[in-house]
């Protein structure tokens, strides 16, 4: 059945203005694309300026509650000051004025809620840093009774987070770093051909990934596939009440838990760091062959001669730093997760970037302090 636009006829007569709705005011007719657009651009200005005229329904041929809304919405959320309308129209209005929802009034900031945000702020900062503190004090405590009797240490979980950690993760490093290393070697090739100065490419390579990139970049790696996992188990057993079993049972967490994550970590950092930096260096030096003609056998030589060992101990070093607060800040956020699953969402994303963010402080920090060393 074809049904009729849906129109506003506006007449003026002694009384004032009187508005006359025809048509068919329904969702059908309302979809067509230019019906919408015609009343759109009618119902609000009659409607605000209409609001002491007279509205009259009677001749709509249908109204359904999309129609009554899109009325209602342009009165403001209020009846005409005069209307007509029947009996079925007005049940129809009725009901949209019932159940339509008010939007919400935009809500502006005080001062006082700025301030107790702020508040709230430095209040939760104060906790991650006392319970950050007391972690760090107790892993101190726990390498003592471990240095005291390590017949007693949990060797077993010691060496299976080694495994998990470090040797699961060779893959992923060596192609990342193997792809780091290619892709820093094109890109300066192109610029030190500009002067002639191929050669030094071993130089700026050498330097960049021993000394900063190689361990940055597996902390980093390690920092989201380890870290996170760390986080979750913890909050696993968190969610699954296996923490409040333990200290039932006399455990200590700290001895079980994350004195045997830190360890491991502390050892495979530098590892991976060197394992990292040796599938960049492969890589650098393949594409250096391959864009610039520096063989193999060039880059192998000139390589000691570039670098001084001084930065392989000092990338060492800073890698099992790297690893050790990694592991502090995994388990951290780990033993804070709430028991619930959305605390647990939320405890593994803010672990993986609080690491990412402390790896590239502490190693600015680094850079700064060591700023003559091997340079």
């Amino acid at each position: 059945m074809q049904h009729l636009p849906p129109r506003i006829v506006k007449e003026h007569s002694a009384t004032g203005e009187s508005l006359t709705l025809y048509g068919s005011w329904s969702a059908a007719a309302l979809a067509q694309l230019e019906h919408w657009t015609a009343v759109e651009e009618s119902l609000p200005r009659h409607g605000q300026a209409g609001m002491e005229a007279s509205w009259d329904l009677r001749q709509i041929e249908r109204l359904d509650h999309t129609g009554a809304q899109l009325l209602w919405n342009a009165w403001g959320h209020a009846w005409p000051r005069h209307v007509l309308v029947l009996d079925l129209q007005r049940a129809t209005l009725n009901r949209v004025a019932r159940y339509t929802v008010l939007p919400p009034k935009p809500h502006r900031t005080t001062p006082k809620e700025l301030f107790l945000r702020l508040g709230e702020w430095i209040m939760g900062v104060e906790g991650h840093a006392v319970s950050a503190l007391r972690l760090t004090g107790q892993l101190f405590l726990d390498l003592l009774q471990f240095l005291r009797d390590p017949s007693q240490a949990p060797w077993r979980d010691i060496s299976g987070h080694i495994y998990r950690i470090g040797a699961t993760a060779l893959p992923i490093t060596a192609l990342v770093g193997f792809l780091i290393g290619v892709v820093l070697a094109y890109l300066m090739s192109r610029q030190l051909r500009q002067f002639g100065a191929d050669a030094f490419i071993v130089n700026i390579l050498g330097m960049a990934l021993i000394r900063e990139l190689g361990p940055v970049l597996a902390a980093i790696l390690i920092a989201g596939r380890s870290g996170s996992a760390i986080t979750a188990q913890i909050g696993v057993m968190r969610v699954t009440e296996e923490l409040d079993a333990m200290r039932v049972m006399g455990i200590r967490k700290g001895y079980r838990l994350v004195f045997p994550r830190a360890l491991a970590l502390a050892l495979v950092m530098p590892l991976l760091a060197a394992w990292t930096t040796a599938a960049a260096l492969l890589g650098g030096m393949l594409a250096s062959d391959l864009s610039m003609g520096l063989s193999p056998e060039y880059f192998l030589v000139a390589l000691p001669k570039a670098v001084q060992l001084s930065n392989l101990w000092l990338a060492m070093g800073k890698s099992m730093v790297f690893g050790l607060l990694i592991a502090l800040n995994a388990c951290h956020f780990g033993l804070r997760v709430l028991p619930n699953t959305q605390s647990l969402g939320e405890g593994t994303t803010a672990s993986v970037v609080a690491s990412i963010t402390l790896v590239i402080l502490v190693d600015a920090l680094f850079a700064v302090l060591f700023k003559s060393v091997g340079l």
